[in-house]
C-alpha cells in the first residue's frame, strides 16, 4: 500500500520549497533590479533544486528502496499491492532520481514521479541558456 507522505511529500515539498524561495527572490528583484535573464536564471535554478529534492524524497528511502517498491510479507518477501508478483530487483539513480522496481511478472514500474525528472531538466536547460545569455551580454558590453 503506498503511504500518504508518498503520495503527497513530493509535490508538497516542491511547493514549499519555491515558498521560501519567493521571499528571497522577491527581495532581490525590488532591491538590485536585476535583468529578465538574470531573473530566469534564478528560477530556473531554484526549479532544479526543487525538482531533485522532490525527486529525493524518495531517497530517504535509498537506504531500504524494497519498501518503496513493495510490501513486505511476514514471510520477508516482498510483494506488490493488490498482485501477486514478487519484487525481483530494485535499481536506484542518484541523478535524475530513479528508483526502478523490477517484478517476477517482467515488468517494471518507477516508483520517482515522472515530472521530478521533466521540471529538473527543464530548471537547468532554463539555468544554462539564461547564464550563457549573461555572459555573452556582459561580453559584448565589455568590448563595445
Amino acid at each position: 500500500m503506498v503511504s500518504l507522505f508518498a503520495l503527497f511529500g513530493p509535490p508538497a515539498i516542491t511547493v514549499f520549497v519555491f515558498a521560501v524561495g519567493a521571499i528571497p527572490y522577491a527581495l532581490w528583484v525590488s532591491r538590485r533590479k536585476p535583468s529578465r535573464s538574470a531573473r530566469w536564471a534564478v528560477i530556473g535554478s531554484v526549479a532544479a533544486i526543487a525538482a531533485y529534492g522532490a525527486g529525493s524524497v524518495y531517497g530517504l528511502a535509498f537506504t531500504n528502496p524494497l519498501d518503496v517498491c513493495a510490501d513486505e510479507t511476514g514471510a520477508g518477501v516482498y510483494m506488490d499491492a493488490g498482485r501477486d508478483y514478487r519484487l525481483t530487483s530494485v535499481d536506484v539513480n542518484g541523478f535524475p532520481p530513479s528508483v526502478s522496481c523490477h517484478w517476477s511478472s517482467g515488468y517494471s514500474t518507477e516508483a520517482v514521479w515522472s515530472w521530478t525528472s521533466l521540471l529538473l531538466w527543464a530548471g537547468l536547460a532554463c539555468a544554462v541558456a539564461c547564464s550563457i545569455r549573461l555572459l555573452v551580454n556582459r561580453r559584448s558590453r565589455s568590448n563595445g
